[in-house]
């Protein structure tokens, strides 16, 4: 009789999977390339941080995962199935504060893309809509119009509208970097507050150590110009209230000294690091 053998179970498998993606786009007649051979994962309920330095191709690769980009080289699945077009299983929230049709209320901008789906009656989509508008924080202002809001409140109606779609992935193109450093810490807050009551998948672009280390789980760090993986590593272990230990600020040093040499440049060499 043969011995039995014990196989161990597969483990989870990738929600989002983008495999040696280079991506290009022509300027002024030449071609310029914006990615390399990037690769990563991104499972069930990540808050992924793709981070670097500007124009290492962040904004680029998350505009390819919405659908919008297509790689020169390279593949990109959703769910076992590659992406080749937008659609509503993956939404966006961006750095800009006119996303929102000036038109509607707020209401009915978070209904619109409800609507817009199919999915919902418009009984439905409203009572959704209310939802997650309470859950930002905005129920007093349902009825306003975009100009009567400040800049973190447009963003908290986006991430509503975004998440009310109950989307795959949630696409935040660095939502934040316009705001002053109070509100952008509130809306930190608010974020992570979501995503605690009830656990999305984020990819979330920044080009803050800091806040990389706050909103992500995970972090993939891209090299200068054109962007290469050079680290990932997992945040985890810090939060909001974490910036001021020991722990937060060498892992924000180390992450640092793989961006820029020694001389405040930035780094010239691309590697794969596991920190």
């Amino acid at each position: 009789m043969r011995p039995l053998r014990m196989v161990a179970p597969p483990g989870p498998q990738p929600l989002l999977q983008v495999r040696d993606v280079t991506l290009q786009y022509r300027s002024g007649g030449a071609t310029v390339r914006a990615t390399q051979d990037v690769s990563f994962d991104v499972f069930d309920g990540d808050r992924f941080v793709l981070l670097g330095p500007s124009g290492c191709g962040k904004s680029s690769l998350l505009k390819a995962v919405g659908g919008f980009i297509a790689p020169a080289a390279g593949s990109i699945e959703l769910d076992g199935r590659a992406v080749t077009q937008p659609g509503p299983d993956r939404m966006a929230v961006f750095q800009e504060f006119d996303q929102l049709p000036p038109w509607k209320t707020v209401l009915e901008n978070v209904m619109f893309p409800l609507l817009a789906a199919k999915r919902l009656t418009r009984v439905e989509a409203r009572e959704r809509a209310l939802d997650w508008i309470a859950r930002v924080g905005l129920a007093r202002v349902k009825d306003a119009y975009p100009h009567t809001l400040s800049g973190g409140m447009k963003q908290r109606v986006a991430i509503a509208r975004a998440l009310a779609l109950q989307p795959k992935v949630l696409l935040m193109d660095e939502p934040f970097a316009a705001l002053d450093a109070l509100t952008r810490r509130t809306m930190q807050e608010a974020l992570t507050k979501l995503w605690e009551e009830a656990p999305f998948t984020l990819l979330f672009v920044t080009h803050s150590i800091e806040e990389a280390l706050v909103v992500g789980n995970r972090i993939l760090l891209l090299s200068p110009h054109p962007g290469r993986v050079r680290a990932e590593l997992n945040s985890h272990q810090f939060g909001l209230a974490s910036g001021g230990s020991a722990e937060f600020q060498a892992a924000a040093q180390r992450i640092h000294g793989l961006l820029f040499d020694a001389a405040g440049a930035p780094a010239a060499h691309e590697e794969r690091i596991a920190l």
